[in-house]
C-alpha cells in the first residue's frame, strides 16, 4: 500500500536522480507539497560553475543555457516519474533563479495525486 509520504520520497528521489544524471551533483534540500493534481517542489541546486562565470561577462547566453537545460531536465524527470509512479503528467512547469540557486518546479498531474494513490492502494 503506497502512502502520500511513500510516494513524496520517491519524487523527491526522482528529481534528484535527475539532477545528478543533468548537473553531475543531487541537490542540497527539496521540499515537496501536493495539492490536488499540482506537486511543488522546492529545491536548492548549486549553480553550474560554467554559467556561474558566464552571469556576468555573458547573462543572455547563461539565460538561454539555463532555459535548454530546464527543457531536457522536465523531459527526463517526465519520462522517469510516470515509469516510476505510472501517473501521467499533463504539465511541468519548472524555473531556475541562478542568484539564490533555487529551482521551483510545478507538476500537473493527469489526475489528483491522493486519487490515484486510493484507486492504486484498492
Amino acid at each position: 500500500m503506497k502512502k502520500l509520504g511513500d510516494f513524496k520520497q520517491e519524487v523527491m528521489k526522482i528529481n534528484n536522480q535527475v539532477n545528478e544524471e543533468m548537473y553531475g551533483r543531487g541537490l542540497d534540500w527539496q521540499k515537496i507539497e501536493i495539492i490536488g493534481d499540482k506537486i511543488i517542489i522546492i529545491a536548492l541546486n548549486r549553480r553550474i560553475s560554467v554559467l556561474k562565470h558566464l552571469d556576468n561577462k555573458d547573462a543572455f547566453t547563461a539565460r538561454l543555457m539555463d532555459l535548454a537545460l530546464l527543457n531536457e531536465f522536465k523531459i527526463r524527470l517526465k519520462k522517469y516519474f510516470e515509469e516510476a509512479t505510472g501517473l501521467k503528467i499533463r504539465s511541468i512547469l519548472k524555473d531556475y533563479d541562478p542568484v539564490n540557486q533555487l529551482a521551483g518546479t510545478i507538476i500537473i498531474t493527469g489526475e489528483p495525486v491522493e486519487e490515484f494513490l486510493a484507486k492504486e492502494n484498492s
